[in-house]
């Protein structure tokens, strides 16, 4: 596989606006997720931005960061169209898209995204983490995976939704929206109409499912944190600003 790590960033958050550029221990947020990805060490890194005040903090750091059309309605058609741009001759046959609030992801966890695709079977990887607590299976906020795992380590996703499945009695699966993606899937899922459970669940990851993609899960020790909130972002200034 030869990766290429994309990380889309736009400055419109609804719960919290701006907040890729909130700075955390004296960095932008983006600039935080930017160097775990190269920590990463799994190739090149950019961010797919459509502000141009977002690329200047990239570029900034040191980083290379990518203008896009700012009418693109999602994440996905954002790094697919900053692909186009900076690898046209199609040298990178894997996508890793890593989202931009996840200031305090371990590399390794990134890494872990590839695991699936060791399987020709699947188009798209992706994260799961055990759900530990009755409060995080019962949140809305937080999207489960139906799957099973067997004696191999990665599984397929059967289903995602923000409520508990499946039904009875085992381990339910908190989804981690970390995706990698072969660039013939990608492309395909970014030609793709919504689909009727994607709108229904707000979950752009039915897209693919609905139309026959085989989705992979690999298993990590925990979800990283994510920043939506301010309070959020109050305990990712302090979780890093105790960092060196």
């Amino acid at each position: 596989m030869r990766p290429i790590i994309l990380i889309p960033a736009r400055l419109g958050s609804t719960r919290l606006p701006g907040k890729v550029l909130a700075d955390i221990a004296g960095a932008p947020m983006i600039v935080h997720v930017l160097r775990r990805a190269l920590e990463a060490d799994l190739g090149p890194v950019a961010v797919a931005c459509c502000e141009a005040e977002v690329a200047d903090a990239v570029r900034a750091a040191g980083g290379k960061a990518v203008l896009t059309d700012p009418d693109l309605p999602s994440g996905s058609d954002r790094i697919f169209a900053a692909l186009e741009q900076i690898d046209p001759e199609g040298r990178h046959d894997v996508i890793i898209n890593l989202q931009g609030d996840l200031p305090a992801i371990s590399p390794a966890t990134i890494a872990a995204a590839l695991l699936p695709l060791a399987d020709a079977a699947y188009d798209i990887a992706t994260l799961v983490a055990r759900i530990r607590s009755a409060a995080e299976a019962a949140a809305a906020s937080v999207v489960k995976c139906a799957c099973a795992f067997g004696p191999a380590a990665t599984a397929p996703a059967l289903y995602f939704s923000r409520h508990e499945i499946p039904s009875g009695a085992g381990p339910l699966w908190h989804h981690i929206g970390i995706y990698a993606y072969r660039r013939a899937a990608l492309a395909r899922f970014v030609s793709l109409p919504a689909s009727p459970l994607e709108q229904r669940e707000k979950l752009e990851q039915l897209r693919a499912l609905e139309a026959g993609m085989r989705i992979g899960v690999a298993e990590v020790a925990h979800a990283p944190f994510g920043v939506d909130t301010p309070a959020d972002l109050e305990k990712a200034r302090k979780l890093l600003g105790a960092q060196p």
